[in-house]
C-alpha cells in the first residue's frame, strides 16, 4: 500500500470521532447508525448494547459498510473514508481492554457518564465492544479535486 494513503488514513481516522456503519436488518433493508470509535490503525473500535438492533444485525450478517469523514468549512476541504469490512464482537479480554483503552484516551468524557456501580468502561452490563476489520478503503480527498477517490485493498 501507498504510505502517504496509508498516512492518510490514519489521519482521517485520527481526528474524526464518529462513523456510520451501515449493517442489514433481517428484513434485508440496509441500517445505518452513528456510533463513536477509537482505531488501532485500519482497526476500528465501538461499543453498542447487546440487543441492539445494530448487534443482532452483525450477529446474523457480519459485512458491514462504514463511512468516517472530519470537520469541513468548505467542500474544498472534504476528507473521508468509506470501507467495506467485517464487524465481530471482541471476546478476547486483552482485545477488549485494548478497546476500552482506547476509547478512554479519545474520550476521557466516558469515565464521568458511567453508573456508580461500575468501575470502568469494559464492566458496563449488556454492552461490548465490536472490532471492524476493513477489506477495502475508499479514501475521499476534495483538497485533490472535487470527488477525488483512491481505492486501498487492506491484506
Amino acid at each position: 500500500m501507498d504510505m502517504s494513503l496509508k498516512s492518510k488514513i490514519l489521519d482521517v481516522l485520527a481526528n474524526a470521532k464518529d462513523l456510520t456503519i451501515a449493517t442489514i436488518r433481517e428484513d434485508g433493508y440496509p441500517q445505518a447508525t452513528v456510533v463513536s470509535f477509537a482505531n488501532d490503525g485500519f482497526t476500528l473500535y465501538f461499543g453498542c448494547g447487546d440487543q441492539s438492533q445494530k448487534a443482532k444485525n452483525i450477529a446474523r450478517n457480519n459485512k458491514v459498510s462504514v463511512t468516517v469523514t472530519c470537520d469541513y468549512h468548505g467542500w474544498d476541504e472534504i476528507q473521508g473514508i468509506s470501507l467495506g469490512g467485517i464487524a465481530e464482537p471482541v471476546t478476547d479480554p486483552k482485545e477488549i481492554a485494548q478497546a476500552a483503552r482506547l476509547m478512554l484516551i479519545k474520550f476521557p468524557q466516558i469515565l464521568k457518564h458511567l453508573p456508580p456501580d461500575v468501575t470502568g468502561v469494559t464492566d458496563i452490563k449488556g454492552t461490548s465492544f465490536y472490532r471492524v476489520t476493513p477489506k477495502v478503503i475508499s479514501l475521499l480527498d476534495y483538497t485533490k479535486g472535487f470527488g477525488h477517490t483512491d481505492l486501498v485493498t487492506v491484506p
